[in-house]
């Protein structure tokens, strides 16, 4: 059965009414595995979005695209920018940059997602990489972001490792769809790292992550496999063994005859 893209309007409908599922894809095979697996939204990279393959592996995926503030610039650098991957089939954009960035996009009729709770690069002003929102004043804190974005005109946000209960509330008591990461099924989408997922990530992992394949096992398999298949290739070449009459082609003795004389007589 073919999927139709959702809209704006199609996932504004849903809120609600049942829990969407999120994934960060970076390549194109993780985007076609999301496309064929029934994921509804994607949080990728721009160079993904511009690569005139991406609406061919995925043309369902409500896609939003996104970097950090400090990567693009002022607010007009963003418009530039985000109308650039709006033409390129971005169904909304990411943003994490302030509140007059955001207006400055969404008067120009561009869908953004902003973001609360912990926001990585600017884990600072919130005591690094913890949960956020903890005390009622902290909760305050996000509940009034959320009401800056809505007058933003912000389309969601992604909320951020906060708690449950403040992230259910919240989400009740607004129109924006929230993108949850950590931050329990009281919002409107669930959203995790394919990466994480896959079992690619080596590193620390997050408390809100579930993995569902080992894929660092059979990378680190491959790798030896890998590793042997030139070391006999190595070892073919020292002994002879490579290349084999089956690998080269042979000359007609006539001609070969006539080309050393020519050759001699150079």
């Amino acid at each position: 059965m073919t999927r139709t893209r959702p809209t704006v309007a199609d996932l504004r409908a849903m809120k609600g009414k049942r829990q969407l599922t999120m994934l960060r894809v970076t390549t194109l095979e993780q985007a076609e595995a999301a496309e064929r697996a029934g994921i509804d939204i994607v949080s990728i990279t721009p160079e993904l979005l511009l690569n005139p393959e991406y609406r061919d592996a995925a043309p369902s995926l409500f896609s939003m695209p996104g970097e950090n503030f400090f990567e693009i610039g002022t607010g007009d650098d963003f418009v530039r920018w985000a109308f650039r991957l709006y033409k390129a089939s971005a169904d909304a954009v990411y943003c994490s940059a302030g509140f007059a960035t955001v207006k400055r996009m969404a008067d120009e009729a561009i869908p953004v997602i902003g973001h609360v709770g912990l926001i990585p690069s600017r884990a600072t002003w919130t005591g690094g990489f913890k949960a956020v929102g903890k005390t009622a004043d902290s909760a305050m804190q996000i509940l009034e972001a959320v009401r800056a974005y809505e007058a933003a005109g912000a389309i969601g946000a992604e909320i951020e490792v906060v708690p449950v209960e403040v992230a259910t509330a919240i989400s009740e008591r607004t129109p924006l769809i929230l993108l949850s990461m950590g931050a329990g099924s009281g919002c409107d989408a669930q959203y995790l790292f394919a990466e994480d997922v896959l079992g690619e990530n080596r590193g620390h992992m997050p408390r809100h992550s579930k993995v569902y394949r080992n894929f660092a096992a059979e990378y680190d398999r491959l790798q030896a496999e890998r590793i042997a298949a030139f070391s006999e290739y190595v070892a073919d070449v020292n002994s002879n063994r490579y290349p084999e009459e089956r690998h080269i082609v042979r000359m007609d003795p006539g001609e070969l005859k006539i080309f050393l004389s020519r050759a001699d007589a150079n």
